[in-house]
């Protein structure tokens, strides 16, 4: 029977390796991380239901920011008429130095307002080409 020094080396190495593996886990799936952006206004009722969609769809990683166009005069001016606007922003390999790296903003086209969840949730499977199985 293995004495107590060799079993406290022995979780000692386990408890590394897997704080190990696990901050690897972590900063890997931050690294691939979808990022969606909903520009919304303050009383807009389509604006408030594509948000509440968005939040019911558990099944696909993403983040969902919420900018309010009202904030700022350039997002006011490009999206008054348009809202809800929803782009994605695909995260990439972090930088040298440490930061992460983000590609362009895409406008995805806008879901219709009686679409369900399950709806928002295939077109944006379709569109953010997130492969389920992984």
């Amino acid at each position: 029977m293995p004495g107590l020094a060799f079993c406290e080396v022995w979780f000692a190495n386990f408890r590394s390796h897997f704080l190990h593996f696990r901050e690897f886990n972590i900063k890997f799936n931050c690294t691939l991380m979808m990022r969606l952006i909903l520009y919304s206004k303050p009383g807009c009722h389509l604006c408030e239901g594509l948000q509440e969609k968005l939040e019911q769809i558990e099944s696909l990683k993403f983040q969902l920011e919420v900018r309010d166009i009202t904030e700022r005069d350039d997002w006011f001016q490009a999206y008054q008429y348009e809202v809800p606007v929803l782009f994605k922003v695909e995260s990439q390999e972090k930088s040298s130095g440490g930061d992460a790296a983000f590609s362009p903003a895409e406008q995805l086209p806008r879901p219709s307002p009686r679409c369900t969840v399950p709806q928002l949730e295939q077109m944006l499977q379709k569109y953010l080409q997130i492969d389920r199985s992984e």
